[in-house]
């Protein structure tokens, strides 16, 4: 039930996805392949272009890194939680998505249900949502004409969908603030092109000078994704809400 909102926004975008891809002249072959093996939402927005201009693998591998760099800091504020995972850890890096790391650090644990399978059948459902979405818009990509103009804003209106939520659900808003003014600076100073190092690197640093203030004086596990008693503390929305500028 927790992944039924990630389902139908990874529906719609997904389709959104396939229906573009078909429109470039690939089949639905290329969107369960790239659904499957890659499972990035904007990356493969981006992929589209990259792969339709012919851009070489160096510049591929460039902007691949520059548009999921914030994974970085995802997959550090998830150490604690996926350490004991085993044998799912693999999985769940690989499937670590915006949408599925809301989920998880804002997780309800089934009574009774482990731990580590719910993390894994989350990250699960929530691909199996992305190839279905693909699949279906390459499907109807080839049977029907669309202007696909404006088709890849779907990704940026599921952010603030997820944002607003969190928003509205979280007790501190001080992450949340700091990641948005952060990366609205960073974006006036640095410019779109390269904006986005500087902001994590600024709201990590400004997260750990003011993590006493956040955490009210709790005492945290590790400085690593203020992990504190395994949950995820509203500092990691701060990274989220980035993300949501990002986009």
């Amino acid at each position: 039930m927790q992944t039924l909102p990630i389902m139908a926004g990874y529906l719609v975008l997904g389709m959104g996805f396939g229906i573009l891809l078909y429109d470039h002249g690939y089949s639905v072959l290329w969107a369960i392949l790239m659904s499957i093996t890659i499972y990035a939402g904007s990356m493969q927005y981006v992929a589209i272009d990259l792969i339709s201009s012919g851009a070489s693998i160096l510049t591929t591998l460039l902007m691949t890194l520059m548009v999921n760099a914030r994974h970085l800091f995802y997959g550090i504020s998830m150490v604690d939680k996926y350490k004991d995972t085993k044998p799912y850890k693999p999985y769940l890096i690989y499937a670590l998505t915006d949408e599925t790391y809301s989920l998880v650090c804002d997780a309800h644990i089934p009574e009774g249900m482990d731990i580590n399978k719910y993390y894994f059948l989350v990250s699960l459902f929530d691909q199996c949502y992305w190839v279905i979405g693909s699949v279906l818009g390459s499907l109807i990509g080839s049977a029907f004409s669309f202007d696909t103009t404006g088709v890849d804003f779907s990704m940026t209106a599921l952010f603030v969908v997820i944002f607003v939520e969190q928003w509205e659900s979280a007790d501190n808003h001080i992450p949340a603030s700091i990641g948005i003014l952060v990366s609205v600076i960073c974006l006036i100073v640095f410019g779109a092109d390269s904006f986005l190092i500087p902001t994590m690197i600024i709201i990590t640093i400004v997260l750990f000078l003011l993590k006493n203030r956040i955490l009210g004086g709790k005492k945290y596990d590790s400085f690593i994704g203020f992990s504190y008693h395994n949950e995820c503390y509203d500092n990691d929305f701060a990274l989220f809400s980035f993300s949501c500028v990002l986009k």
